[in-house]
């Protein structure tokens, strides 16, 4: 079992995960087809009933930029690099995921193919006015804009660029021998079934941010409003995701990406271990250009956020 895997496997042990949990959830298989969706407010709903909150920033003339989130978060977890770039003159967008923050809960389609259609139904309602669109996804966020790809091509898309994210595929298998054994994900859903709220507190004051490093400083800020948003979302959704964030082979899709590509990983990710991740996905994507932060954890859109604003900037710009 090599390091990575390691510090997953001790992810498991700070959130008390112990032993097998409850089989995989069955992924319910997604509709290929774009979901309709007409914005009512800051609502667009899908043509399976799904109503998803989205945040619309900046000028409206401006190169739109869209983020994706990451698990179990929502839209607000973006909110510094929008921000940023919308003092830029850039138009920013963020949608909370279906069964995250202030979107339904829907029981069923909780997986990469019904998240790449909903993204492609927001997409579709704000109305890009002509304009490609700078797609930009954390972490889980990472694997909807690459299923997005994968399913509706890059006829919309301007750039990409993938931060912290779970592309190619997490999980060990015959075809990823140097992935993340599936007990840890099994032992991530069996500490949600059993205590939800301290799973959250957990992960965010340990390993998300690099706090379970020596000498580092905790932010009980950042911890906080981690585990709020966490919370907010469905439990059955969160739970589902988890399923959809580590097993989903992301490999075809990365082969479909035509447009410039900015891949950013900490190597200090305790997450999502950048040699499976990042790294593979750079080599995947064809002239894909790959930053490295040293020393970052996975969530360094908020520890190392300067900086990546700084770079999302530049690659915007080019």
């Amino acid at each position: 079992m090599n390091a990575f895997a390691k510090s997953l496997i001790a992810l498991s042990a700070v959130a008390a995960f112990a032993g097998a949990a409850s089989a995989a959830q069955k992924a319910t298989a997604a509709k290929p087809a774009v979901a309709a969706a007409q914005p009512a407010g800051s609502y667009v709903t899908t043509k399976d009933g799904v109503q998803l909150y989205y945040k619309d920033w900046g000028p409206r003339d401006g190169q739109p930029v869209i983020f994706s989130h990451g698990w179990p978060l929502d839209s607000d977890s973006w909110e510094s690099q929008m921000l940023f770039l919308a003092d830029h003159g850039y138009r920013v967008i963020a949608h909370d995921r279906r069964g995250h923050g202030r979107s339904s809960q829907p029981w069923d389609g909780n997986d990469m193919d019904h998240y790449a259609d909903d993204l492609a139904a927001v997409i579709q309602a704000v109305n890009l006015k002509g304009k490609k669109a700078v797609l930009v996804g954390f972490s889980t966020g990472g694997g909807e804009v690459a299923r997005y790809i994968g399913r509706h091509g890059t006829g919309q898309v301007a750039k990409v660029v993938l931060v912290s994210a779970v592309p190619p595929q997490m999980v060990k298998g015959k075809v990823n021998p140097n992935g993340v054994p599936i007990e840890v994900f099994d032992g991530l859903r069996k500490a949600q079934i059993e205590n939800r709220s301290q799973l959250y507190k957990d992960i965010a004051s340990g390993p998300f941010y690099g706090f379970n490093r020596p000498g580092a400083k905790v932010s009980q800020g950042l911890v906080d409003n981690w585990w709020l948003q966490g919370m907010a979302g469905g439990h059955k959704n969160t739970l589902d995701s988890i399923k959809a964030f580590s097993e989903t082979d992301f490999t075809e899709d990365l082969k479909k990406f035509d447009v410039p590509t900015l891949v950013i990983h900490g190597d200090d990710d305790q997450i999502v271990p950048i040699d499976i991740s990042g790294k593979a996905s750079a080599k995947l994507v064809k002239g894909a250009q790959l930053i490295v932060y040293a020393g970052a954890p996975h969530g360094l859109t908020d520890t190392h956020k300067e900086r990546l604003n700084q770079d999302l900037l530049e690659f915007i710009r080019k």
